[in-house]
């Protein structure tokens, strides 16, 4: 497990970006019961963690796509961040609607887009796949070249994995969910009872707690 992804863990769960409460599970707008919760939102509240998670998805921008033209965000999630990540790397910004505007144009992409373009996703989370999935759809029937996708966290769903693997999207996430649960070990902020729990959760999400 990288540098990296211990120390967005790490900070994730030090603002409470990821809360994990196992003995009082959350539900999440899907209905499914879930031990841990997870709003990246709230980093952009503080400084130098918006900065550290803004510098390390740009990083992978520029190892793993190196002929980007255009930084698309998923609404709203990730629109700050892609924002702020299109700003240091001097790129074009976009962002990707889940839905078509009801008024107007009707858009489901904002921004300008033309066929043939070169384009990174930038989502905040990745947890079946679905929504981050459609907004590559969106911007392939725009005529995009979609590169790949860089997320801030991942719960590692197989699920997910097996989605991305089908729509043929390579997905890299700075954090996930291992990276998480080692750091609740090392710092003893969780019993080993606990631990089962949540790594039971992640086998079968759909029905856990039901």
């Amino acid at each position: 497990m990288s540098n990296v992804q211990n120390l967005i863990a790490e900070k994730l769960l030090g603002i409470k970006a990821v809360k994990v409460q196992p003995s009082t599970p959350f539900t999440w707008a899907s209905g499914w019961k879930s031990p841990i919760y997870c709003d990246n939102r709230k980093t952009l509240a503080y400084p130098e963690i918006r900065t550290l998670i803004k510098e390390e998805l740009a990083n992978i921008v520029r190892e793993k796509y190196k002929d980007v033209e255009v930084i698309a965000g998923v609404a709203t999630g990730a629109i700050a961040q892609g924002v702020l990540v299109a700003e240091l790397l001097g790129k074009p910004f976009i962002y990707v609607r889940s839905s078509p505007k009801d008024h107007g144009m009707g858009n489901i992409i904002e921004g300008e887009l033309k066929a043939g373009q070169k384009v990174v996703v930038i989502e905040d989370l990745i947890s079946t796949g679905g929504s981050s999935l459609k907004a590559v759809n969106a911007l392939r029937e725009a005529g995009a070249q979609v590169l790949g996708m860089v997320a801030i966290f991942t719960y590692g769903f197989p699920l997910a994995a097996n989605q991305f693997a089908e729509a043929k999207v390579e997905l890299t996430t700075l954090s996930n969910y291992e990276a998480v649960l080692q750091h609740l070990l090392d710092t003893k902020c969780i019993g080993e009872s606990e631990m089962a729990t949540l790594k039971e959760w992640r086998k079968n999400p759909d029905v856990w707690g039901k």
